[in-house]
C-alpha cells in the first residue's frame, strides 16, 4: 500500500516506516534505483514517501539530485498515481525534493519550479521542537482535523519562500499552506511549515511527525500513548482503505 522511497542518503526511511505501521499501514522500502528501473512499480501503491535525509550529500543543494532524477524518470508514474486518488508525501529532505522538481505547489500543474527551500535565516544546523498551526482552511486528506501540535525539526535549508509564475502573485495561495510555524525558526516566508498541491493529495513538510508517534518522544514525556503526529499518518491510511 505504502511505497518509502530508499537509497542515495535518505536515512529516515525507518522512522517513517514505523510510523506508516503504527497507523495501520502496510509499508514497502523502494530503492530509488529499482523505480526508476521499472516506474510501473508504483501501480501497486496507494502512498509514496520521500524520507527525511541527506539525498546525494546535499550537494549542489537539498534535494535538488534527487528532485532532478524523480522528475526525468518518474514524472508519468507520480502524475497516474495521484489521479488515481493515491497520496505523496515528503518530509524535510523530502519536502526540498518535492518543491526542488516542482510537484509541490505545482499550481500550474506541469510541475514547473515555482518555490524553493534555501538555507535559514540563522545560518545554522536547528535540531529543536516548534509549535505548528493547522491551516483550516486546506481540505487536504493528510491534514483533515488535526489540532494544533508540536514537532521536531531538525534542518538546515528550511527557509521556505514563493516565486509563483504569476509576478503579481508574492505569496503562496493561502489554501495550499498546510502548516505554519507558531514560532518561526528559520525565516520561511508567511511562516510556512508545510505545503500541498491544489488537489490536497501531495504535501510536503519540514518538520518530523513520524519522530512524534508516541507520547515519551515529546521533550517533557507526554503520558500519553499516541504522538500528535500519529494522526496525519492515520487519515492517510485512512483515506486509501475508504471506498469512495
Amino acid at each position: 500500500m505504502i511505497a518509502i522511497l530508499t537509497g542515495y542518503g535518505i536515512n529516515a526511511d525507518k522512522e517513517l516506516g514505523e510510523a506508516f505501521t503504527a497507523a495501520g499501514g502496510s509499508v514497502e522500502f523502494v530503492h530509488l534505483r529499482d523505480l526508476i528501473d521499472d516506474p510501473s512499480m508504483l501501480e501497486s501503491f496507494r502512498i509514496l514517501a520521500f524520507p527525511g535525509g541527506f539525498s546525494f550529500g546535499d550537494h549542489i543543494g537539498s534535494g535538488t539530485i534527487l528532485g532532478h532524477m524523480v522528475k526525468n524518470h518518474l514524472q508519468d508514474a507520480i502524475n497516474q498515481l495521484i489521479q488515481r486518488d493515491g497520496l505523496v508525501l515528503g518530509i524535510c529532505n523530502g519536502f526540498q525534493t518535492l518543491v526542488k522538481m516542482g510537484l509541490l505547489p505545482n499550481t500550474q500543474g506541469d510541475w514547473s519550479n515555482e518555490a524553493s527551500l534555501i538555507s535559514n535565516e540563522s545560518g545554522l544546523f536547528i535540531d529543536d521542537w516548534v509549535g505548528l498551526t493547522v491551516n483550516t482552511l486546506n481540505p487536504s486528506p493528510w491534514i483533515r482535523n488535526m489540532p494544533d501540535f508540536d514537532c521536531p525539526i531538525r534542518h538546515g535549508e528550511g527557509k521556505f519562500i514563493y516565486a509563483g509564475m504569476n509576478a503579481e502573485l508574492k505569496e503562496l495561495p493561502k489554501e495550499l499552506v498546510a502548516f505554519r510555524y507558531q514560532d518561526n525558526p528559520n525565516g520561511s516566508q508567511d511562516d510556512i511549515a508545510g505545503i500541498t498541491d491544489p488537489s490536497g493529495r501531495v504535501l510536503g513538510m519540514m518538520p518530523h511527525p513520524e519522530a512524534f508517534i508516541r507520547g515519551e518522544q515529546h521533550p517533557r514525556r507526554l503520558k500519553t500513548s499516541q504522538g500528535a503526529g500519529l494522526s496525519l499518518f492515520r487519515n492517510a491510511v485512512a483515506y486509501v482503505s475508504s471506498d469512495k
